[in-house]
């Protein structure tokens, strides 16, 4: 999105060798990591901040201060909630249910989402949250995956967004990417 080259090192994190080796390469274990130049990233958002700071003509924030805020503290939100959403429907990109039951704990979070979504694209006139492509709609692009994986009935405005987004070259790109990837996550092919 920055436009930046980059080099992606996949890891299997249940393999011991490699935690361990992660471990090394990201103190809190999580994943993605960032190494650019001396600079090593491995949170998200700092991730989206640092690239935002790096590639400003790839304006990954709005430049109205006011409504750079506003798309700070949605994308901090999904960075940093819907824990209950993200426990009961993972993301599973090679899953397809035609209906889903949402765990009760779920739908608040279901709920905030399409709230966050309604207010932004009708504050900013969409076609995406903020108007233009902004980190937010990174943020929030594997929320997309998850309303489709799980069928979760969204207003025409909203289903259109999840579309955009799902259809937004990048986005098929990593799809692809995931689609390509040989491991099964017997886990993920639970029903809750």
């Amino acid at each position: 999105m920055a436009g930046l080259e980059f080099d992606e090192l996949r890891i299997d994190i249940d393999d011991p060798n490699m935690r361990q080796e992660l471990l090394l390469l990201s103190p809190s274990v999580l994943v993605p990591r960032l190494t650019h130049n001396t600079v090593t990233v491995w949170d998200t958002w700092a991730i989206a901040e640092y690239l935002a700071e790096i590639a400003p003509d790839a304006h990954l924030l709005p430049a109205d201060i006011a409504k750079r805020a506003h798309c700070r503290a949605v994308s901090g939100e999904m960075h940093s909630g819907f824990h209950n959403l993200r426990s009961a429907l993972p993301m599973n990109l090679k899953a397809t249910h035609e209906a889903f039951q949402i765990f009760t704990g779920a739908k608040p979070d279901v709920e905030r989402i399409k709230a966050i979504w309604i207010e932004c694209l009708d504050a900013y006139g969409g076609p995406y949250l903020f108007g233009e492509l902004s980190v937010a709609d990174a943020m929030y692009a594997p929320v997309c995956t998850r309303f489709q994986t799980y069928a979760i009935k969204l207003e025409p405005k909203l289903a259109a967004y999840r579309d955009r987004i799902l259809n937004w070259p990048l986005m098929q790109e990593w799809t692809a990417g995931a689609m390509a990837e040989p491991e099964e996550m017997v886990e993920l092919e639970v029903e809750f």
